[in-house]
């Protein structure tokens, strides 16, 4: 095919080698099958903030650390140079995301390198070598989903101890190989502990795994993993070595009508999200 301008550079630089395919074109980038030497890999081009419809933003951009007080002074401006160190920051975040995840046993792609807004990264796939589908295109037994699903809860576990959390993860950035779940697309990523709205992005997290993996077992919508988890994580005592059960007992305190309502439209902002999420993965195809 025609070599996209953003990856011009890298085929100069004899980063990338051949570009096969456009793998899809999502809202905030653009996934090309690339052949990097003997390897196929895949080429992930970011989109500029312009041209992007990440929701809420700032939510997410919200604890990220920026060393230069120029870089700040700049980008709370939003001049050209601020603008463009934000783009940097917003990238590079997944790439470090990425690299903590798999230092701590994550299971996440291979990072080969960002330049110029695009990120080379280990393309996924089955036994047969096509790329690996999205969770949300496979179909599974009962007991698959229960062992999937424990599996993801210990991954949720290790990212909450490396203080990631996704912030959008949902059965369609979760590819599936012959090993089981990959978690995909973090430039969302937040720190859990410096943004103020990671509590509930990690329990949105969670819970939309519960959903999914519940049509298959619906055993598994009764587990309170988030809050399980988001507890011993807030009291300092959760480990990667910790025994999880899935249970949850509130403290007896008398209910909180608000906090429920709060809870109520927090639910329905995630069924109108995933619906949108479903129209645009459709749209993809």
């Amino acid at each position: 095919m025609k070599i996209p301008k953003r990856l011009k550079p890298l085929v100069e630089d004899g980063l990338i080698h051949d570009v096969t395919s456009r793998l899809m074109s999502g809202k905030e980038a653009d996934i090309f099958v690339v052949r990097c030497g003997d390897q196929i890999r895949c080429a992930k081009v970011y989109k500029d903030a312009m041209k992007r419809s990440f929701k809420k933003a700032a939510q997410y951009q919200e604890g990220r650390k920026v060393r230069s007080g120029r870089r700040a002074r700049a980008m709370e401006k939003r001049s050209n140079y601020g603008r463009q160190q934000q783009e940097e920051i917003w990238q590079n975040a997944e790439v470090d995301a990425l690299s903590r995840l798999a230092q701590a046993g994550v299971r996440v792609p291979e990072t080969f390198g960002c330049v110029d807004g695009v990120l080379l990264m280990e393309l996924v796939t089955d036994e047969e070598g096509d790329v690996a589908p999205r969770l949300g295109d496979v179909m599974m037994s009962e007991e698959h989903a229960i062992e999937d699903y424990t599996l993801m809860m210990h991954y949720m576990k290790l990212m909450l101890c490396a203080g990631i959390v996704h912030g959008d993860l949902s059965e369609f950035n979760v590819l599936v190989d012959e090993e089981g779940p990959v978690i995909i697309d973090l430039p969302q990523a937040v720190d859990a502990a410096a943004n103020n709205n990671a509590e509930e992005m990690f329990a949105r997290d969670v819970n939309n795994m519960r959903r999914y993996y519940g049509e298959f077992a619906p055993s598994l919508l009764h587990t309170q993993y988030a809050k399980e988890m988001w507890a011993l994580f807030a009291e300092g005592k959760l480990s990667p070595n910790s025994k999880l059960t899935g249970e949850f007992e509130d403290d007896g305190d008398d209910a909180d009508v608000d906090a429920v309502l709060e809870d109520i439209k927090a639910v329905m902002r995630e069924e109108e999200e995933r619906q949108e999420r479903i129209r645009s993965a459709e749209e993809d195809d």
